[in-house]
């Protein structure tokens, strides 16, 4: 298990940018994915974006063409470039990592950073 720790949240405009991050941390196994979700007030957590070691990512419908996954070369830290943000954008955004080793798999949540978006 890794330590992820998210951080990057905070209010700006409709229209604006944000650049979330994710630090992982204590544990020498590859990240085979990392994940973004969100998760706003009265609905259910969603899965945002994903990216895998090979660079192959996807995204949610709903943020398509406006955010971009990332992650560093040594593949212990991904971001999350989100452009023209809108009100609905606004929820608590939260990290996932995913290792391999073994036959099992290994499963990582941050605490989450606020990301609020005002109209």
């Amino acid at each position: 298990q890794v330590q992820l720790v998210e951080s990057g949240g905070d209010l700006v405009q409709a229209g604006g940018s944000l650049r979330l991050s994710c630090a992982a941390s204590g544990s020498s196994l590859l990240i085979a994915v990392f994940a973004w979700y969100r998760q706003a007030p009265g609905k259910q957590r969603e899965l945002v974006a994903i990216t895998a070691t090979d660079g192959a990512t996807s995204y949610a419908n709903s943020v398509k063409g406006r955010f971009t996954i990332s992650r560093d070369n040594n593949k212990n830290t991904v971001y999350l470039q989100m452009s023209n943000l809108k009100p609905e954008d606004t929820a608590v955004y939260s990290c996932k990592a995913v290792q391999a080793a073994g036959g099992k798999t290994y499963e990582s949540w941050g605490q989450g950073t606020q990301v609020t978006v005002s109209s």
